[in-house]
């Protein structure tokens, strides 16, 4: 029987194989873990498909191959002659840990069947290996992908580091390479007066409720998005149409060690600021422990980009997440003077947004018309709870 490499997410087309969880000889069963590949979204394990024995073991660890390879081939015990099966080397019971857990374990040469997990039914959680690391007084080992060479240029040496280009950080750049090629990309900018969203923000937290400025700033794009759909559509070039989607499944970019990665908030046109918020926690967390699942990065019709908490930027030009029309992209806040419509220069706080947009299907006016809306909602958050009620 072969085991195949499978579409595990939208519009994959190849995968990273980072390690096998079995050998040749070794005896599986059905749903057991066979082995880890890294898409440009996430980190998955292909499973058994049924019980069997490890026949052979094509593709080898490194490598990356397109959906349908056939990464290696289970023999069915069934099928086995009764001599072959006494040698059989019996799999040991399947460990439940996480894929971002076992590389944990594996970039600091720690067997995870050693580790006692604290977690549900057993499950490994991170904080079982780094305790386990201490209690074994294990050293922190150097990451194994920096490759240090010197070579002869002139009689001078050069130190350089070789870094793989591949796994995740390959699919990203794939995906951004197509999105450039195909989009003709259009960026819009502008400024957004924070000050009043912030003050609301306060006077929540003042009544013990926290919400993040992230939060609103996804709420009001959703409702911008309802007055101009053609942000939240996709293009059909076959069918010449284009599709103006009426849920809104919001992206939102996070960096994570393993590169960057888009999990998405569903149906933000039905959810209260709240509900969003506790969702971007949830993702957050999920995306930084490398456990998204397929549903969590899948299905997004726009995409935000909040670089703002990082501190150091105040303009792009974002890359839209094809095949999706629009991105914004939310840069840090800072406060300036501002001449007010009494000629007063007055301290507000202003942040800068970029949008990038796919000039084939909107046009520059249609996007300030956006952006405008979108800081108007922003400045006067009584509109946004208006429109809410």
């Amino acid at each position: 029987m072969e085991v195949k490499l499978h579409d595990i997410g939208e519009g994959m087309t190849e995968a990273h194989v980072s390690h096998y969880f079995v050998k040749k000889g070794d005896e599986v069963k059905a749903d057991e873990p066979l082995v880890e590949v890294q898409t440009d979204k996430m980190t998955a394990e292909i499973p058994a498909p049924s019980s069997g024995v490890i026949k052979e073991i094509i593709v080898r660890e490194g490598e990356t191959i397109p959906v349908g390879t056939t990464v290696l081939i289970i023999e069915p015990i069934g099928s086995m002659p009764a001599k072959s099966r006494k040698s059989i080397v019996v799999h040991s019971q399947r460990v439940l840990a996480s894929p971002y857990t076992r590389k944990i374990a594996r970039d600091n040469g720690i067997a995870i069947d050693e580790v006692k997990g604290t977690g549900p039914s057993g499950r490994i959680m991170d904080h079982d290996v780094y305790e386990f690391m201490s209690q074994q007084n294990t050293k922190e080992k150097a990451p194994q992908f920096i490759q240090e060479t010197t070579p002869q240029i002139s009689n001078k040496k050069i130190h350089q580091e070789a870094v793989p280009f591949r796994g995740r950080r390959k699919q990203i750049a794939h995906k951004m390479s197509q999105s450039l090629k195909v989009i003709p990309h259009c960026t819009h900018f502008e400024e957004i007066d924070m000050t009043e969203l912030l003050q609301l923000k306060n006077t929540i937290k003042e009544r013990n409720l926290s919400i993040s400025i992230s939060a609103f700033l996804v709420k009001a794009l959703s409702l911008a998005l309802k007055e101009y759909p053609i942000f939240n559509a996709r293009l059909d070039e076959n069918k010449e149409q284009i599709l103006l989607e009426k849920e809104h499944h919001i992206g939102l970019a996070t960096d994570t060690e393993e590169g960057l990665i888009v999990p998405i908030i569903r149906h933000v046109e039905m959810k209260n600021v709240k509900e969003i918020a506790g969702e971007m926690k949830v993702l957050s967390r999920k995306a930084i422990n490398n456990e998204l699942t397929v549903k969590d990065v899948s299905g997004g019709t726009f995409t935000v980009s909040n670089v703002g908490p990082l501190h150091g930027s105040i303009g792009a030009t974002p890359i839209i997440n094809h095949p999706e029309v629009a991105l914004v992209s939310f840069h840090k806040t800072k406060k300036r003077p501002v001449v007010n419509d009494q000629d007063e220069i007055v301290v507000r706080s202003i942040m800068n947004i970029s949008m990038s947009f796919d000039h084939r299907i909107a046009d520059g006016a249609t996007a300030v018309a956006f952006t405008n809306r979108f800081a108007q909602l922003i400045e006067n958050p009584s509109l946004m709870i208006v429109e809410l009620i």
